[in-house]
């Protein structure tokens, strides 16, 4: 059993504790728009293969349905699957603004201009930083799956092999229409979903992302449906065999 090392990491507003293996390491990484925080675990420098994770929107509004100050996620959800991934080279990336609050933040890069291009643009920096031209398997959480998603469509150069998503939005245009949210008005969307293996897992007691909404956007032949799983609770996931 791998040993655990507890970690203590203080965000702008409010102090986010969260248990990390040991052989990942944190590493901020700069962009021009933003430094972002990322956890990797890179065993095999010489292996051509990544797994990279991608954070979800976060801790985007307050119960009163307020935005709120500091976007880090309060669910650890995504990290405890990227953290169990047993693959030798497997990196966590957190979105702009969590865990970080960099001096270029706004609240429109968590509410309304969650998919904007300049996030767009740092995550794909990051990526390419990380990368270094081996090959990846990218897995997108909740809003980092359309993050992901629009990586992947903006990138073409960027060998990404198979695309993943666990509880994702790929339309948020359909999603907030679908709540009667307000729209996202300062957020890009896909024009289509990238032609490269993928799969998409969703859970049958989700109510954030119903399985129903789910099939609006993704062929169904490509989604798994994890019946007992909400939106944070992906019990035992097993994205890889």
């Amino acid at each position: 059993m791998r040993k655990i090392l507890f970690f203590f990491l203080l965000s702008a507003c409010v102090g986010q504790s969260i248990f990390v293996p040991n052989d990942f390491v944190r590493q901020d990484i700069k962009t021009q728009n933003y430094e972002i925080a990322t956890w990797q675990k890179i065993n095999s420098p010489k292996n051509n293969i990544l797994h990279i994770y991608i954070e979800g929107d976060g801790h985007a509004f307050d119960v009163y349905g307020r935005p709120s100050f500091d976007p880090t996620p309060q669910s650890t959800t995504l990290r405890e699957i990227a953290f169990n991934d047993d693959f030798d080279n497997v990196v966590y990336i957190a979105r702009p603004c969590q865990f970080i609050m960099d001096k270029n933040c706004t609240v429109s890069d968590w509410t309304n201009g969650r998919f904007s291009q300049k996030i767009i643009d740092s995550v794909s920096s990051v990526i390419k930083q990380i990368s270094r031209g081996r090959d990846i398997v990218l897995i997108g959480y909740s809003g980092g799956a359309l993050v992901s998603g629009l990586v992947i469509e903006q990138n073409k150069n960027l060998p990404i092999k198979q695309w993943v998503t666990i509880a994702g939005v790929l339309d948020h245009e359909k999603w907030t229409q679908h709540f009667g949210d307000t729209k996202l008005d300062a957020s890009l969307n896909m024009k289509q979903l990238p032609k490269i293996k993928q799969t998409h897992f969703v859970g049958g007691r989700d109510d954030i992302v119903p399985y129903e909404l789910a099939k609006q956007w993704a062929n169904e032949k490509d989604i798994v449906l994890i019946e007992n799983a909400t939106h944070d609770k992906f019990k035992n996931l097993k994205i890889f065999d």
